[in-house]
């Protein structure tokens, strides 16, 4: 069954109403009518009213008292203050990196940008006798790093610029430099992952994808890095990226993103 098909099968139409409701008024910087929320939705004036007194009785919406006009309230936004985007990521990829892990036979862990550097935020260890292990909460200078090169390059364009302003040496790079660079990380992004050897250890190949969506508040990468080994036993290159880009997008679905 596709995912439409799912969709229109367990269809909650009141439900669907009060989610259009929610996720129009929260664009809107003036109140507006029942009638304008109508029309913006290609719904009737009466088709919405049960839905904005309910939201309203919820403490979802505002209401004018004179002009009748509804607004968001901030519920939605406490009720999100509650939710750790870290928190909630981590939980949702480890199980996902564990399997990944024991699939290709090599460790995986998943980074973030913090400030101009990368962070690795979780890792999942591999089950075999000699891998690469990376310390949680390590850090390292974003350029040097595959996962930082797929970040810097899914992030927006005034994001990226900034990073680059603050990551050392960047200012030195010549003309010719600098937009080689940027053609780089455009072609990253454009395949949304990238193999490379590691820059810090000597016969490590890492292997990076990038979970969440180019440009997005939550943007991650997972990486597999390996260590040349003699075990005929583990996945081969080709086995590996493709396990990681499909990890990447699982976790990135159950995100939501």
């Amino acid at each position: 069954m596709t995912e439409p098909e799912v969709k229109n099968k367990y269809a909650v139409p009141a439900l669907d109403k009060a989610l259009d409701v929610l996720e129009y008024l929260v664009d809107q910087e003036i109140a507006k009518s029942q009638t304008e929320i109508a029309q913006a939705l290609g719904r009737g004036p009466n088709e919405i009213y049960r839905v904005l007194v309910n939201l309203e009785g919820r403490g979802y919406l505002v209401r004018d008292p004179l002009s009748g006009h509804y607004r968001a309230s901030l519920k939605m936004y406490t009720l999100s203050r509650r939710i750790s985007p870290i928190d909630q990521l981590r939980q949702c990829a480890m199980p996902h990196m564990e399997d990944l892990a024991v699939k290709v036979g090599h460790s995986c862990y998943l980074t973030m940008l913090y400030q101009s550097q990368t962070m690795v935020l979780v890792q999942a260890r591999s089950q075999v006798p000699i891998s690469v292990n990376i310390t949680e909460g390590s850090m390292f200078p974003t350029l040097s790093t595959t996962s930082g090169k797929v970040l810097l390059a899914n992030s927006n364009d005034e994001v990226r610029e900034l990073l680059l302003e603050r990551i050392d040496g960047y200012a030195d790079y010549s003309a010719q430099d600098k937009s080689q660079l940027i053609k780089e990380l455009d072609e990253i992004k454009q395949d949304g992952s990238l193999s490379a050897q590691n820059q810090f250890i000597q016969g490590v190949v890492d292997y990076a994808s990038l979970v969440g969506q180019p440009d997005g508040k939550v943007v991650a990468c997972l990486v597999v890095s390996t260590l040349n080994t003699y075990n005929k036993d583990l996945a081969n290159q080709a086995e590996i990226i493709e396990q990681v880009i499909k990890t990447a997008k699982t976790i990135t679905k159950q995100l939501g993103c």
